[in-house]
């Protein structure tokens, strides 16, 4: 019998696997990848998967789905949950492209590190009902680590797992959690804590104005992870970064015609995306300012990729214009 699993690189998903393989059960890993994610790929959940399929020796496939996750995003059939978070049709989402991989593969049923009661949205008893039936696999789901708090599962009553060798955890701690790593020589896994930059209320207002200015995309998503962000106008954005590490990211973020200022002596670089006018050009030159010691800031900006101007700013922005475009 096959099982595939999501693992996101975490505790729970770690753990449910290994509870799985225990009974023989051979397993592949699927990891969905999302322009929300809190990791990059070279550290944090994904590159934890990695680890975690190598420690289990499982074999891992990843998926991208961040193009159907931004439809989802802009218009959740479920709702949001505190933010901008949607996380029961996320979850469906996940489930149905695990149910395509299923049928290609042969593969019988699908492992999840869910726990009853842990996220308040999607991980109560109707919302998992919800996602369990809008995906298509009603009965071929199976929670290792709440099993017994639900009605047998299909694999379980046709023996392909043995439901006592499953756990009845419910809510929000994860102190039996931590005392099974132990029994199952589970190590490696990311922070439990995780999770989607969408919960974040101050990202979530950064997306929010991309969805009312027609701006959001996965390259956009990727620039506003970085940086203070300003709401220019509607159709223009600043993105100023608040460190040496954010400055390079910014710079190697930058597409054609986006305005890119770099001080000459020390400051941020920011990155101006949208339609710009001359207005626009100008404020953000005043704001990189705002941010420089020098009295009088020699500023060179472009429109990318063409060759760099120069100018220099006397007139900064004042704090109080600051706070009109910082969101």
């Amino acid at each position: 019998m096959k099982a595939a699993a999501l693992l996101s690189g975490g505790l729970d998903s770690s753990l449910a696997i290994k509870l799985v393989l225990n009974q023989g059960v051979e397993v592949t890993a699927l990891n969905f990848i999302t322009p929300f994610c809190l990791c990059d790929g070279k550290r944090g959940c994904r590159k934890k998967a990695v680890i975690i399929a190598d420690n289990l020796n499982i074999e891992l496939k990843m998926f991208n789905i961040s193009e159907e996750y931004l439809e989802i995003v802009k218009n959740p059939r479920y709702g949001y949950g505190k933010n901008l978070n949607p996380c029961i049709d996320c979850r469906i989402l996940m489930f149905k492209k695990t149910k395509e991989f299923m049928n290609e593969s042969g593969t019988g049923f699908i492992i999840t590190g869910e726990v009853l009661g842990q996220r308040p949205m999607s991980q109560n008893r109707k919302a998992m009902e919800i996602i369990e039936r809008a995906s298509g696999l009603n009965g071929l789901v199976v929670r290792p680590l709440s099993a017994k708090l639900f009605p047998p599962s299909i694999p379980e009553k046709e023996g392909w797992i043995k439901r006592e060798d499953l756990l009845d955890i419910e809510g929000r701690s994860r102190g039996k959690q931590f005392v099974l790593t132990k029994e199952l020589d589970i190590s490696d896994y990311a922070c439990p804590a995780g999770g989607c930059l969408l919960t974040d209320p101050a990202f979530s207002l950064r997306v929010k104005d991309l969805m009312i200015s027609n701006m959001l995309s996965i390259d956009n998503i990727n620039l506003i992870k970085n940086g203070r962000y300003l709401r220019i106008n509607d159709s223009f954005k600043l993105i100023v970064g608040r460190n040496e590490e954010e400055n390079q990211r910014l710079i190697n973020l930058a597409n054609d015609k986006d305005l890119v200022i770099e001080p000459e002596s020390k400051g941020p670089v920011a990155i101006g995306r949208g339609e710009i006018e001359d207005n626009d050009k100008q404020i953000a030159l005043k704001t990189v300012a705002y941010y420089c010691k020098d009295e009088n800031v020699k500023i060179n900006f472009s429109i990318f990729p063409e060759d760099k101007n120069y100018t220099i700013i006397t007139d900064r922005m004042s704090e109080q214009e600051l706070q009109n475009y910082t969101l």
